[in-house]
């Protein structure tokens, strides 16, 4: 599904005008509207903007005053127990901070924007009766996924859906919900401490088939969580954390996932298993069928199975979540890209739960090359120990290799590239995490850029650069140009580094 432009809600006019005039100006007038993310307003300071790539504060504008903030808070709603205020009907969210006497001296305004697709490459599984939990750190887009998740299941699969709106953070502010959530009903919870009551309350007055809630973090909420999902209402929810390792050892969150509980096994069983005779296990059934990783806001690590993956964890066996990535980034980032001509930047996560490749005569440097070259979310394991798998060549897999001993016990699977080579490394991982499709796409694209820029340095006898790619790109272009006998050269920094072709 390609992403337009029109498929993005972010109401940012609404949000300007409750800015002191100064500020709503200076926005107004920049180049990079469409892509801010928050505005901060300190008493004292400048103006602070942060946007998809950067944060600064505006030394042109003048300081913010007492007069400044009182002039915002007379334009929103009143302030909730949580410090959150917003504007009706829009996703804007609005946090205050106050001194010791209660008096508001900072502000900050999150552009809350609805994006109809964010979903669809996991809408399978949305779909599906599954009970889903989406996992990941704060800012990366589980509240976005909620809300879309809403409208698929209200409008186009016609489900009674309910969703309960902690400090108005699905549906927006006011008595009226957002469109971004279709025809979904909304509960609103007077106060954080209630949420897990709300739940309840929903499944017991208004027999929905679907809850949607937002941020599960307390024992109270993980046990209204199991109660609805026994009650055969489908539950969609977020929490925070990095990957399913940090609910499994979570002592408030680890119910959703089943628990875990400590067991004594006999002698003999513990024998044969190989382990301890205190091992660990899980409790009962998980309330969530299904764990969602977001690992960045285009990358979806999958466990289909909750509890397939929990008891592999606790046996200390690798565990393979389903990468899914879509192929079309979401329109505001794409026009920030096309507006500067640069990549989205490469993210290195120090996620636990990432694959862990161990090598074995493969060049480690090129694997973190092609790691990075192609986005992936994966890690170079240093020991065999804690890897998920074995990379290897074909050279190296003889009858008598060491690399066979080493693995007789552990039993890691064991994958096989032709060679050591750059091309069959980057061959493998585009396979491996199903990037194939993808990365084909970028280097078509990246193939014909140059084609077309050649046929123009031959008709006008003058250089031209093609826009900033990857080194791995590059190499591709410079070996397309070769075949126009033309000359070509990289130049510029990393990230805004470029092939330039010019004559003989």
């Amino acid at each position: 599904m390609t992403i337009k432009l029109v498929d993005v809600i972010d109401d940012i006019h609404l949000l300007l005008t409750i800015f002191p005039n100064r500020l709503k100006n200076y926005l107004e007038s920049h180049t990079k509207l469409n892509l801010l993310n928050e505005v901060i307003l300190d008493l004292g300071r400048n103006p602070e903007i942060r946007f998809v790539d950067e944060t600064y504060k505006i030394i042109e504008l003048d300081e913010v005053t007492e007069e400044d903030i009182e002039s915002v808070i007379k334009k929103i709603s009143p302030f909730n127990q949580d410090n959150r205020s917003g504007i009706e009907r829009t996703l804007h969210r609005i946090s205050a901070i106050k001194n010791r006497n209660g008096k508001i001296i900072g502000l900050t305004f999150r552009v809350g924007r609805a994006i109809v697709g964010t979903i669809e490459i996991i809408r399978d599984i949305v779909e599906s009766s599954k009970n889903i939990l989406f996992l990941g750190p704060p800012g990366i887009g589980k509240t976005t996924k909620l809300r879309e998740t809403a409208r698929v299941l209200s409008d186009d699969l016609k489900k009674r859906v309910i969703v309960v709106d902690t400090s108005n953070e699905i549906a927006g502010d006011g008595d009226i919900p957002h469109p971004g959530i279709g025809a979904a009903r909304r509960m609103q919870v007077p106060s954080p401490d209630k949420q897990h009551a709300v739940m309840i309350e929903a499944v017991e007055n208004h027999m929905p088939e679907v809850i949607i809630v937002d941020e599960i973090g307390t024992a109270e909420e993980t046990f209204a969580a199991r109660t609805i999902a026994e009650r055969g209402v489908k539950l969609v929810a977020t929490a925070h954390g990095h990957s399913i390792e940090n609910l499994i050892k979570n002592p408030t969150l680890s119910d959703l996932i089943g628990g875990v509980q400590t067991v004594i096994l006999g002698d003999e069983e513990a024998k044969f298993r190989g382990t301890q005779k205190s091992v660990l296990e899980r409790k009962s059934l998980p309330t969530f069928d299904c764990i969602i990783e977001i690992r960045e806001r285009d990358t979806f690590a999958i466990y289909q199975d909750t509890k397939e993956a929990v008891d592999k964890f606790l046996r200390k066996e690798p565990i393979y979540p389903e990468i899914r990535q879509r192929q079309n980034i979401p329109a505001l980032v794409k026009s920030f890209i096309n507006q500067n001509q640069i990549e989205p930047p490469v993210s290195h996560s120090s996620d636990s739960a990432e694959v862990k490749i161990f090598l074995f005569g493969i060049n480690k440097n090129s694997l973190i090359k092609g790691l990075n070259i192609l986005k992936i979310p994966a890690k170079l394991a240093v020991n065999i120990s804690e890897a998920d798998f074995i990379l290897t060549t074909k050279s190296r897999m003889h009858s008598n290799s060491k690399i066979k001993e080493i693995n007789n016990r552990r039993r890691l699977p064991v994958h096989v590239i032709k060679n050591n080579t750059e091309e069959s490394l980057i061959k493998f991982l585009k396979f491996y995490f199903k990037l194939t499709d993808l990365q084909d796409e970028i280097e078509e694209e990246a193939i014909s850029e140059i084609q077309n820029i050649c046929k123009e340095v031959l008709n006008t006898k003058k250089s031209k650069d093609a826009i900033p790619r990857s080194e791995f790109i590059r190499k591709l272009q410079h070996t397309e140009v070769e075949k126009h006998q033309l000359n070509s050269m990289s130049v510029g920094e990393e990230p805004t580094r470029r092939v330039r072709v010019y004559p003989k």
